[in-house]
Order: C-alpha cells, then sequence, then structure tokens
C-alpha cells in the first residue's frame, strides 16, 4: 500500500500522510454482505460512557467478514480488494463455486483473481485457511481461533502476523504480534500469509477533523484537569503531575501489570510479551 504526501498548502496538509488506495479494485460495497451499524459512542447498554473519547463520525454499514472460513472444499475466486470502514485492514470479496459470495480480510500480496480454498486439505498458501496442525511451521499466519469453530480472533489488523513456531499433537506454539508466546489447539484454524495494508501505521492524519471523521472525540490531559476530575490535576501553577501516571480512577497507567493472576488461560501462556 503506497503512501502519499501533500504539498504545504495549508498547516495541517504540511504533514498530512495518507494511504492512495490504489491496491483498492471496487468502490462499492458488495450490497448482500452489508449490515446497520448504529453508532454507541462509547457507552453502554445502560446508556454510560464505558470508552471514553468516541462519538459522532461518519456513518458506516458494517461488511460482514468470514471470519470462521468453514466452506472446506469449495474453491473461491477473489473478485476485488475493497475498503472497510471498520477496520485498518484492508477486506478481500470472494466468489465461491456455488454461487456464495463471501469477505475476508485481505493478505499482503493477495491479487484479483486468485484462487482459495479452506479445510485440513487446502494447500498452505496464501490466502489459504487450515488447521494449525496441516500448517508447516516457521509460517507466517492471521486470523487465528482460539477456539475450534468459533471464527478467527487474534492477528486480524494491517501488517499484522503470528509466526508458527513448534506443535505437538494437541497444540501449537504461536508467537504474537507482541512477542507473546502462546498455546493454541492444533485443530483451530488460520489463515496463511501476513494481513495487507503493511502501511497503515505510518498514516498521519495531519489535522484533528479527520480524526472527529472517525469518530474519535478529543482527548484532555490529565494534568490539565482538576484534582477533582484526574488524580493528576491541580497543583500551583503549571505542573506535570508529580506522582506515578494514573489512569483516571486511579489505577497506574505505565508498566503494571493488569492481568488477573489467576485468569483461567494463563496456563496457555508460554512467554509473557513482557520479561
Amino acid at each position: 500500500m503506497p503512501l502519499k504526501s501533500h504539498k504545504p498548502t495549508t498547516p495541517s496538509r504540511r504533514h498530512m500522510v495518507l494511504s492512495d488506495f490504489s491496491e483498492i479494485t471496487k468502490s462499492s460495497p458488495e450490497r448482500s454482505l452489508l449490515k446497520g451499524q448504529k453508532s454507541k459512542a462509547g457507552r453502554n447498554s445502560a446508556g454510560r460512557i464505558s470508552v471514553r473519547h468516541r462519538g459522532g463520525g461518519h456513518k458506516r454499514r458494517y461488511r460482514m467478514i468470514d471470519f470462521k472460513r468453514d466452506k472446506f472444499g469449495v474453491p473461491a475466486k477473489v473478485a476485488a480488494i475493497e475498503y472497510d470502514p471498520n477496520r485498518s485492514a484492508r477486506i478481500a470479496l470472494l466468489h465461491y463455486a456455488d454461487g456464495e459470495k463471501r469477505y475476508i480480510i485481505a493478505p499482503m500480496d493477495l491479487e484479483v483473481g486468485a484462487m482459495l480454498n479452506s479445510g485440513p486439505d487446502a494447500e498452505p498458501s496464501l490466502g489459504n485457511a487450515l488447521p494449525l496442525s496441516k500448517i508447516p511451521v516457521g509460517m507466517a499466519v492471521h486470523n487465528i481461533e482460539l477456539v475450534a469453530g468459533r471464527g478467527g480472533q487474534l492477528v486480524r489488523s494491517a501488517g499484522a502476523s503470528a509466526v508458527l513456531m513448534s506443535q505437538t499433537e494437541e497444540f501449537a506454539n504461536v508467537k504474537m504480534p507482541s512477542g507473546e508466546i502462546r498455546l493454541i489447539r492444533t485443530d483451530c484454524m488460520a489463515t496463511i500469509g501476513r494481513v495487507g495494508n503493511v502501511e497503515h501505521s505510518n498514516i498521519v492524519m495531519g489535522k484533528a477533523g479527520r480524526k472527529r471523521w472517525l469518530g474519535i472525540r478529543p482527548t484532555v490531559r490529565g494534568v490539565a484537569m482538576n484534582p477533582v476530575d484526574h488524580p493528576m490535576g491541580g497543583g500551583e501553577g503549571r505542573t506535570s503531575g508529580g506522582g506515578h501516571p494514573k489512569s483516571p480512577w486511579g489505577l497506574l497507567s505505565k508498566g503494571k501489570r493488569t492481568r488477573n493472576k489467576h485468569k483461567q488461560t494463563n496456563q496457555y501462556i508460554v512467554e509473557r510479551r513482557k520479561k
């Protein structure tokens, strides 16, 4: 995904770096795979803000993505690579031999016209989905299941990939993008390759308004608040806080491990991402 910079005709354009969308081959989505989506603005079912700094933004329709890849043995042709406003990765439209259409997360270097398969008998090639037991050690994978049949939950964002380190009869060692090494059952599905849109992390918005289009509202620093609003607020004159950085609720926000020590899935983490 090449990026494009802009001439500094305005202060916001000076540092703006955006995608040129050259890999997109279809501008309008497949209508049969669209679903309406209501803006939650960071609020839960009780109407209270559970995620701060959300709200507004452009109206979006949800593209129904096939994370399960459960059409075993049915070949599919890549019909288009499309933009998805709901995720950082691009999506690929598949036309299956039986006439069904589905969206998947588009791997890097996937081209229109390629033929894809899924299932235990599929080849371990780009874009194909297989159980971990059928994937050669050392391959890059994405869209990894945690529970067989539930659908991919791990490694789905732009440019991400995990590496299959080793495997036994029951479990496979998978190195996550964070560096964490985790045990995942070998009957769980994963897709070969790295997620596309690799340059996504190098995008520079350039102006606050572009963030608002994405539904991201302004973030106020804690030290700029009053003590009643934030633990790091207050002080005579300007101050940088004085204490350890905290969240608005007083929890340490840099370095302290917050994972539950008694969580059931701790037994599957072979090596933590922070040593």
